[in-house]
């Protein structure tokens, strides 16, 4: 049997205060949500200013990326290459850039989704946020 590390509440806040610092040195508006590696909703952080859609769309990110255990932006791709049959895929609504996966030692343990701003900067901010748990 393996042994398998989860986010804590103390992990969650370090993600979504070094997210929100990264979003906030920018000038970026956005919601940060940040799911468990079954993709339930632990964070929700929608900034002011942020459009309301983004209250939506950061959840669906992050839990596309917990549950495929890769990055969203994987799914966006496939689908730009023209294989638009993968917009079927069950319990997959966000295959847009910005959704990461927490990974620890090979495993998932979560995800960190964030919309608001261009796709390749939700990513950032996610990416930011994971870094503050040394991920």
């Amino acid at each position: 049997m393996k042994n398998k590390a989860v986010l804590e509440i103390a992990d969650v806040k370090l993600i979504a205060a070094a997210a929100e610092a990264e979003a906030l040195k920018n000038h970026w508006a956005v919601t940060i949500a940040i799911v468990d590696d079954g993709g339930h909703l632990l964070w929700l952080q929608r900034q002011d200013g942020a459009a309301a859609i983004s209250s939506h769309i950061a959840p669906a990110k992050a839990h596309t990326a917990a549950m495929g255990r890769r990055e969203s932006k994987i799914y966006e791709d496939v689908i730009n290459q023209g294989r638009t049959s993968f917009l079927s895929a069950p319990l997959l609504a966000g295959m847009l850039e910005g959704g990461v996966p927490i990974m620890k030692d090979g495993q998932c343990i979560g995800a960190v989704g964030v919309s608001g701003v261009k796709s390749t900067e939700d990513a950032q901010i996610a990416r930011a946020g994971i870094a503050a748990i040394g991920l």
